[in-house]
């Protein structure tokens, strides 16, 4: 009976442990998803969220194509791999939140439980790292912030509106009201060509709107402001109306503060809207896993102040230890190469097996 009860066991553990590089692709609960294992799985396990994605169904993985190498990475290192595409495309924390967790559990099922489980992510995928650490932190051994907008929703993208209200300011009627973008409105070529059109006629308001919103080219501010008016309109539709209000707010950093607060449009929110913003999402700061993240020293799209905000967040809940912050010398969202992702995920691993925590500053 013991024999027969180990042969079935042995079978069991042959039948969850691929001897071979195994890569699936399916579909959990509407949302589309990729596992990788290495031939050489060390039965730890890296769960990657993806970023902002356009696209209203979600991420739908080709099959054709090869894991892109800031992702090949952690399968190089022997770990499983697996990616959630999110049931819907866009601002989706209210949907990837559970489709993430509902894919751990898949694969836990599935392959067995791993010895370690990492999360990580970038830029929107980078706050759903610690939104799950925080949210679900007995899932997870520590985490991975790679260019990340950590932050809770309505500050952030309250930042995101501020920077549409003093664009409007300079260069008015160009772009629909941040307060109401239609649904139709769609980020193409002609679109950024226009605004980077207008910025060059205007070369003054163009630098003064550059030196409000810290940007460094007028390619960057264009791309930015009609991305941010994207997600705008993305958050309006989920959120039933406008959630953002700029009546009681001061601007400052112009050479004429007193004409820039007179003359800035302000707008009342829609009631109700700012709800769905706390619910999905407010971070808390409290972690109990440790979370690295890495950002760029210039980041037109996410700027080294959000991050710089959780981390105080973290301190003020008593888990500051828990939360370290690097740079890398790149300009650009997400400019993080995949040797320095390397090079993050073996301090990430040095931390949580060693107890080792990384140095604040520079990723050497």
């Amino acid at each position: 009976m013991i024999q027969k009860l180990l042969a079935i066991l042995t079978l069991l553990s042959a039948m969850a442990i691929p001897s071979h590089a195994k890569t699936e692709f399916g579909k959990l609960q509407g949302a589309e998803y990729r596992i990788d294992v290495p031939a050489n799985w060390n039965h730890g396990l890296v769960v990657y969220c993806h970023g902002y994605d356009q696209h209203p169904g979600g991420v739908i993985y080709d099959e054709r194509k090869p894991l892109p190498p800031e992702l090949a990475v952690f399968v190089n290192d022997g770990y499983a791999l697996i990616q959630s595409g999110y049931s819907t495309g866009g601002w989706a924390v209210e949907q990837a939140v559970p489709d993430i967790e509902a894919l751990r559990k898949y694969f836990v099922d599935k392959y067995g439980s791993p010895k370690e489980t990492y999360i990580t992510g970038h830029s929107l995928g980078g706050l759903l790292t610690v939104v799950m650490i925080e949210k679900y932190p007995a899932g997870y051994d520590a985490g991975l912030d790679l260019c990340g907008a950590v932050g809770s929703a309505p500050r952030m993208l309250t930042r995101a509106f501020d920077g549409r209200v003093l664009f409007d300011y300079y260069f008015p009627g160009l772009l629909p009201s941040p307060a109401k973008v239609p649904k139709e409105f769609e980020m193409t070529q002609p679109m950024s060509k226009a605004v980077f059109d207008r910025l060059l006629a205007k070369p003054e308001s163009a630098t003064t709107i550059r030196k409000l919103l810290g940007m460094h080219t007028d390619q960057d501010l264009a791309a930015t402001i009609i991305f941010l008016t994207f997600i705008l309109k993305d958050i309006e539709q989920r959120a039933g109306g406008n959630p953002f209000d700029n009546r009681n707010t001061i601007y400052t950093g112009s050479a004429d503060d007193d004409a820039l607060n007179g003359g800035v449009k302000r707008y009342a929110p829609d009631a109700g809207a700012l709800a769905y913003l706390q619910h999905y999402v407010t971070l808390s700061g409290h972690l109990t896993r440790p979370v690295l993240a890495i950002h760029t020293t210039y980041d037109p799209l996410v700027p080294a102040a959000i991050p710089n905000d959780y981390s105080l967040l973290t301190r003020e809940a008593g888990a500051g230890d828990l939360f370290v912050q690097q740079y890398v010398k790149h300009g650009g969202h997400c400019h993080i190469t995949p040797d320095e992702t390397e090079k993050g995920f073996q301090e990430l691993r040095r931390w949580k097996n060693a107890h080792q925590a990384p140095k604040a500053g520079w990723l050497q």
